[in-house]
């Protein structure tokens, strides 16, 4: 898996435009949470699908990034979370047990 650390809130911006060609993947982790942790080992595992950039936020490093991003995509804020920005807005997003791979590229590929 190819992350893309998540490490300033200009990046939201970025992510934004970038949005309006291909999907962008935002996954907020906590390294203090073990099913964080799980679910991060478990999208690690699986092959990273073509045609979408996967960030990478630390939220006990970057708490206020992970507050801008629930404020700008109107998705209260979640530890482990996996958002996907499409067009400019938030078009799926999950949460716990509930991140996975197959999932994320299913709705990416339905917006």
């Amino acid at each position: 898996m190819k992350w893309i650390p998540l490490n300033n809130e200009e990046q939201l911006e970025e992510i934004k435009t970038n949005s309006l060609h291909v999907p962008q993947v935002i996954f907020k982790h906590s390294s203090r949470c073990a099913i964080s942790s799980m679910a991060k080992s478990r999208l690690d595992r699986k092959e990273q699908p073509e045609g979408m950039d996967f960030y990478f936020l630390d939220i006990i490093n970057h708490r206020t990034i992970s507050n801008k991003i629930a404020h700008d995509f109107h998705v209260p804020h979640e530890s482990p979370q996996v958002l996907i920005i499409n067009k400019g807005a938030c078009v799926y997003d999950e949460s716990h047990s509930g991140i996975d791979m197959d999932d994320i590229k299913a709705n990416a590929a339905n917006t």
